[in-house]
């Protein structure tokens, strides 16, 4: 409507650069807006109606908020800012939307504001979580080119169960009922694939299986995993900041995990040396999961027994073969197929080899 168009821009710039932008804080120009409105018999229509509008308007997200309360979108993602990607169903749609740069940057700020990040010149990247559950990942100049890069990924509002995987013929009725009894006997997993296979909902439908008194303790870079345990302490790792300090990585976190009795340690995805610590838990008694990306059960194998070498030079190869042989049970292998369907591909157990080192082989169904 004009006349909310009208008051929103009357307020756009208090609102968007305050350093608490609330209602409160802008309350006493709304009232003034409407007071003037009003004398001067500019409504038309029902005012709360209006006032509802204006309050999405302001708070929310400008031009992307229709897409970020669209349940349909799965995704979003910005390259420059008139124009707005989404995946929807699996498929990509490109719309043209009336944003500039300044209003981008201002909006981005906002979703960060609340989420404990930051981006500047000094830490061009940023990863988050929006209050949603949605998580944000924003890239600025002079990394990129010329426009801030923005990626939304959208979560589903429910939890997925395996069930729920069986009937989207994720899994096949006899991968779940393998996959479940495993999980509940205590097997350590290793859920591999690319971006948007389904790895971290997998995981998320595995741990649910659990009995509700399971302790669960996860470490992630940014709040990913969901499930339905009550006794669970999710973590994430922290950037470090404007002084450079107060950074915890994930290594840190996992490591802090083993004081906290933990009957399951999950971490969300394993890309450095964190993985030496997984291996450590896993090898000592504690059972553990963790997601990471590779093109095969071979390759996700081949992969775990590299990253922990990045944790330094005193880890020898050797050893990091013999802890995984000895710790890692199964590696399930996840593929995306298009028009928005995953499967999972490939269970496969790890086994020892004549030498001691890891092999994989495929569990047949």
């Amino acid at each position: 409507m004009a006349i909310v168009d009208e008051i929103a821009r009357s307020v756009r710039d208090r609102v968007l650069r305050s350093e608490a932008p609330d209602l409160a804080a802008v309350a006493p120009a709304i009232e003034a807006t409407f007071d003037d409105l009003a004398l001067q018999g500019t409504f038309h229509s029902d005012e709360s109606v209006l006032r509802t509008e204006l309050e999405s308007k302001i708070f929310g997200f400008g031009q992307l908020q229709p897409f970020l309360t669209d349940p349909s979108v799965e995704e979003l993602w910005i390259n420059r800012p008139n124009q707005v990607y989404i995946a929807r169903g699996g498929e990509v749609e490109v719309h043209e939307v009336q944003l500039d740069s300044e209003t981008l940057r201002t909006l981005v700020l906002r979703m960060l504001r609340d989420t404990g990040r930051r981006v500047d010149s000094s830490l061009p990247f940023a990863d988050a979580v929006l209050a949603d559950g949605s998580r944000l990942h924003v890239v600025i100049p002079d990394v990129t080119a010329a426009d801030w890069s923005v990626n939304i990924r959208r979560f589903p509002a429910n939890i997925l169960r395996v069930s729920d995987l069986v009937a989207s013929d994720s899994l096949t009725d006899d991968q779940a009922s393998f996959l479940s009894e495993t999980v509940i006997g205590g097997s350590n997993l290793l859920i591999s694939g690319a971006t948007h296979t389904g790895k971290t909902t997998l995981l998320g439908a595995l741990i649910s299986e659990l009995p509700n008194q399971t302790r669960l303790v996860s470490c992630e870079e940014t709040f990913e995993l969901r499930t339905t345990l009550t006794d669970w302490v999710p973590m994430q790792a922290r950037q470090p900041n404007l002084e450079g300090r107060g950074e915890i990585p994930l290594r840190r976190l996992v490591k802090e995990s083993l004081r906290m009795r933990p009957d399951r340690l999950v971490i969300g995805e394993v890309r450095e040396a964190e993985a030496l610590d997984l291996l450590i838990a896993m090898n000592s008694g504690v059972s553990g999961a963790c997601t990471i990306h590779a093109n095969s059960a071979q390759a996700a194998l081949t992969k775990l027994c590299t990253l922990p070498l990045l944790a330094g030079p005193n880890i020898s190869s050797q050893f990091v073969l013999n802890t995984v042989a000895n710790a890692v049970n199964l590696i399930v292998h996840c593929e995306y197929l298009g028009g928005g369907r995953r499967r999972v591909s490939e269970i496969a157990r790890v086994l020892p080899d004549t030498d001691g080192n890891p092999r994989v082989e495929r569990v047949q169904f």
